[in-house]
């Protein structure tokens, strides 16, 4: 069949027919395409800089762009001339134009990462904080003093969240408000359970001493919980990240014993196939071994 298409057409009729079938399809698809690219590309840029903003680092999003470029292109360079120094420049082309893609997309999970870390800081802060809350509404402060108590006395971020709070109420934004922003930007249960109790006590009155004793009281339980279960997963853990690293160690001793014993798996195609295809379900396995140990409470 590919034979008489071939002779009825000629090479050159097949690749205009090709790309004429490629055209279609874009026209066609055009508007799923566009917005997919502005996800991957300008979605991205913004992404990253709504989490940096609650990170509290201020970054233009013109550099950010050019650094985001410049990582990509230094990073697929890189891989360009390793694999096309060491194996092969056809393998290093190919897998530079992959992790130049794919590298644009790495600062996004490591702004996640810093946001999450973040996130347990202020957890952990949280019994300190309202311990302060409830001892100077105690005092006979009012929320927005005890609020400026806490962001003198104690460390980042919690006294960034609660400056906030207090610099939002200084121009107009009511104090309901601002505390309702304040769980947006940190997502916890824990946060919104004070959050909602302040609110609902501001309007209908009642001891904010006692509830924020009362909070204090359930976060150290779930913070003692949380760390009796990470002890419990710390041998899961270990052992998933034993068994993800197990096939690059091993390729390692055979690489540097016998090189010629693993030429194959990254100069020939099916060996290449089948390394991507080995690597992919590794990395499957290692996300299922996470999901199965990482416990919510």
């Amino acid at each position: 069949m590919s034979y008489v298409i071939t002779t009825i057409l000629g090479y050159k009729g097949i690749v205009a027919l090709t790309g004429f079938l490629i055209f279609v399809f874009c026209l066609r698809y055009s508007t799923v395409i566009f917005d997919w690219i502005e996800r991957q590309t300008l979605g991205t840029r913004i992404y990253i800089q709504e989490k940096l903003e609650l990170l509290f680092i201020d970054i233009p999003p013109d550099r950010l762009t050019m650094g985001l470029l410049i990582f990509s292109l230094l990073l697929s360079t890189f891989f360009l001339v390793f694999f096309g120094m060491w194996i092969s420049w056809i393998l290093g082309f190919i897998i530079g134009i992959g992790v130049g893609v794919l590298s644009f997309r790495v600062p996004k999970f490591v702004v996640d990462y810093l946001v999450e870390r973040r996130i347990k800081q202020y957890q952990n802060q949280m019994v300190d904080g309202l311990t302060l809350l409830a001892n100077g509404i105690r005092a006979g402060l009012s929320v927005p003093q005890a609020l400026g108590m806490v962001v003198n006395e104690l460390n980042p971020p919690i006294s960034q969240e609660f400056g906030m709070i207090l610099q939002q109420n200084r121009i107009g934004v009511t104090l309901e408000e601002c505390f309702e922003n304040l769980a947006k930007r940190v997502p916890t249960e824990d946060n919104d359970m004070f959050v909602s109790s302040i609110n609902i006590l501001r309007e209908t009155g009642g001891n904010l001493a006692e509830v924020f004793d009362t909070i204090v009281a359930v976060i150290r339980e779930r913070v003692r919980l949380q760390q009796k279960i990470d002890t419990y997963t710390a041998q899961g853990m270990f052992q998933g990240v034993t068994i993800a690293c197990m096939p690059f160690a091993i390729a390692g001793i055979y690489g540097a014993s016998d090189p010629n014993s693993i030429k194959l798996l990254v100069t020939n195609p099916i060996g290449i196939i089948l390394t991507l295809v080995a690597l992919t379900l590794d990395f499957v396995g290692f996300m299922v071994i996470l999901k199965i140990v990482k416990i919510k409470i």
